[in-house]
């Protein structure tokens, strides 16, 4: 069972489904390959990559998450079902290659680059995991230029609405200095890192996907998010008023939904 706050809901969204889809399609992951998700969180795009590799005898998934909470979601996801296809790692993405020994054909990172912030390290871990050609596929909605120019207003009106229900509500405003800082980069930025540390970039996309009333509620309850639209605000009361402030801009904006910018990189090993 999920845990409250936790990915999972968010995950279920259709388009999210769809955005990961894409990034793995391009990936041209193979049977019988050994790929390892990394930050696997609930295990949809662990089972996005079981789709395509499994059917031949050494394919091999290592579903890899820090967190044990996540494990355990992917292990009820797929009980009964991932077989010795499946291994899961606890471990950080910048120690994957002390968990993960031998070489991998593909290392897939979905919606969780962001959260590093020494992304040279990351990609000589990737590196040292990958063989020699082997692919590297990520993707992010935390970039510069994930914002639309047009839903800049939708973002503004949701957060100070939200400042507001939580003073008048609650009597609470964020701690702004408990903000933990996250570069992020732009594509160019992104493709130079990757050429530094020896990888060729192959597929280069910005990815639109719009996120309905329930993605935007999801995404709110959400404990990494919610923490970082509001720190050292109770996560009950702040994941509350996110939501509660996201429907009302929504409906006083006349917005069924807002679109959302995805960078998608497919790049292979030298």
């Amino acid at each position: 069972m999920a845990q409250p706050y936790s990915f999972k809901a968010f995950s279920d969204q259709p388009f999210f489904r769809e955005v990961n889809s894409w990034l793995v399609d391009h990936a041209a992951l193979q049977r019988g390959w050994r790929v390892v998700d990394v930050a696997c969180g609930s295990g949809l795009v662990t089972e996005l990559v079981l789709e395509r590799v499994r059917g031949a005898r050494d394919a091999l998934v290592v579903a890899l998450d820090v967190s044990g909470a996540a494990l355990a979601d992917v292990k009820e996801r797929f009980a009964g079902t991932g077989g010795a296809l499946l291994e899961l790692v606890q471990a950080r993405a910048e120690e994957m290659s002390l968990s993960v020994r031998q070489a991998m054909d593909a290392v897939v990172f979905c919606n969780g680059i962001h959260y590093i912030a020494d992304k040279r390290r990351l990609l000589r871990e990737v590196r040292q995991t990958l063989r020699p050609g082997g692919t590297f596929a990520f993707n992010t909605s935390f970039f510069e230029g994930a914002h639309l120019p047009e839903t800049l207003t939708f973002y503004r009106r949701w957060m100070l609405r939200a400042l507001r229900t939580l003073k008048t509500r609650y009597g609470l405003t964020p701690d702004r200095t408990k903000v933990t800082a996250r570069q992020q980069l732009t594509p160019a930025e992104y493709r130079a890192a990757l050429e530094a540390e020896g990888f060729t970039v192959l597929v280069e996309e910005v990815v639109t996907a719009t996120l309905d009333e329930q993605g935007w509620v999801d995404i709110s309850r959400f404990a990494d998010f919610v923490e970082g639209a509001l720190p050292a605000v109770p996560l009950a009361q702040a994941s509350e008023v996110l939501c509660d402030a996201v429907r009302e801009t929504l409906a006083d904006l006349g917005l069924a939904g807002v679109p959302r910018n995805w960078l998608s990189v497919v790049a292979t090993r030298a």
